[in-house]
């Protein structure tokens, strides 16, 4: 059974992407770090692996999705709290993010935004006593 995920995701310019991550806080293991990937730590057990697009391309034989014109995957990250959801996306908001669509439930609150590449990211926090 898996242990870890990695998400291995194109970016049109490793250096843009690292500079984008990096102010949401966001740090980087240097020995999976070369001129054509990145990985970035999101937790102890789930990492985003950057790599420049011609780079990804050798993974697959498919066509490489254009984030920014098809939706390729949504990555759904938990926060601590609703507090911790707003204050992660205001930090991607102020390194260049574009805001997407929100949700309030109550017992679940969400927030989306769009990276420089296109990629959809959704911060989400869910009241633990709701659950049970």
């Amino acid at each position: 059974m898996a242990t870890k995920i990695f998400v291995n995701l194109p970016v049109q310019s490793l250096d843009r992407a690292v500079g984008f991550f990096t102010k949401l806080g966001y740090t980087f293991n240097p020995q999976f770090t070369d001129a054509n990937a990145t990985c970035m730590i999101i937790s102890e057990d789930i990492y985003a692996m950057l790599l420049v697009r011609d780079f990804f391309k050798t993974f697959t034989t498919k066509e490489v999705a254009d984030a920014t014109k098809v939706t390729e995957a949504i990555i759904a990250l938990t926060a601590e709290s609703r507090a911790a959801v707003d204050a992660l996306m205001e930090k991607a908001l102020a390194a260049g993010a574009k805001e997407l669509k929100s949700m309030d439930q109550g017992f679940m609150y969400q927030r989306s935004y769009q990276d420089l590449d296109g990629h959809q990211w959704e911060l989400f926090w869910m009241d633990p006593a709701a659950i049970k």
